[in-house]
């Protein structure tokens, strides 16, 4: 099975005339025009929550965001898109849900089951072999990606299922985007091994995949 095919990695991350008048008006105090805001952004919000990490507590995570973000306001960039700055501030609210890493590890891969099944949904399509061939690969990919490490499947989560580019996701997780680039590159390479191995069991290598959490 194949890995995901490459997002764009993107320049300077463009702006929205539309969602600029808003935003301007957001700042001057309009709270319709930040409803509109919060609006447009929740669901990619919640699924940011989601899948990095936040569980059963996704919603209460971006409604804390969405009410940070306002707060901010006098600080944000004019020049500046909206969307990375919230998911940023979202993936900092996962974060901070529980300081303790091995609480917060643990919190993680519970989150992750919990997130795994919407994964499976697949496409209609009219053809049940096409859809049986579709399920089954993407039950692989899924199973796979739980078993990178969290900043392995972090990277990939905001690039390919998220379909961040390259200068959100470094936006969004707060890294260098050299750091997105060469992390994205070695979790797509770690990927691929675990799909290999999962096609082709070697019972003389059953030992697990170990990741260094800063690869």
């Amino acid at each position: 099975m194949n890995t995901p095919a490459a997002c764009s990695e993107g320049g300077p991350i463009s702006l929205d005339p539309g969602e600029t008048v808003a935003l301007a008006r957001a700042r001057a105090g309009d709270r319709d025009a930040y409803a509109h805001l919060v609006s447009r952004h929740a669901p990619a919000a919640l699924r940011t929550a989601a899948l990095l990490g936040a569980g059963p507590d996704a919603e209460d995570v971006v409604q804390e965001a969405f009410l940070k973000a306002f707060l901010a306001l006098g600080r944000f960039r004019e020049d500046s898109p909206f969307r990375p700055w919230l998911l940023q501030i979202v993936a900092n609210q996962t974060r901070n849900l529980h300081r303790s890493s091995g609480r917060r590890l643990a919190r993680e891969r519970t989150a992750w089951h919990q997130v795994r099944p919407l994964l499976l949904v697949g496409q209609h399509d009219a053809d049940p072999a096409s859809v049986a061939l579709t399920g089954e690969r993407r039950r692989q990919l899924v199973t796979a990606l739980g078993l990178l490490s969290e900043p392995h499947r972090q990277v990939l989560t905001c690039r390919y299922l998220l379909e961040l580019d390259e200068a959100e996701t470094a936006a969004v997780l707060g890294w260098a985007r050299g750091t997105v680039k060469s992390r994205t590159h070695r979790a797509l390479a770690r990927l691929q091994t675990v799909l290999d191995r999962s096609a082709h069991p070697d019972p003389a290598a059953a030992a697990p995949l170990e990741v260094s959490p800063d690869g």
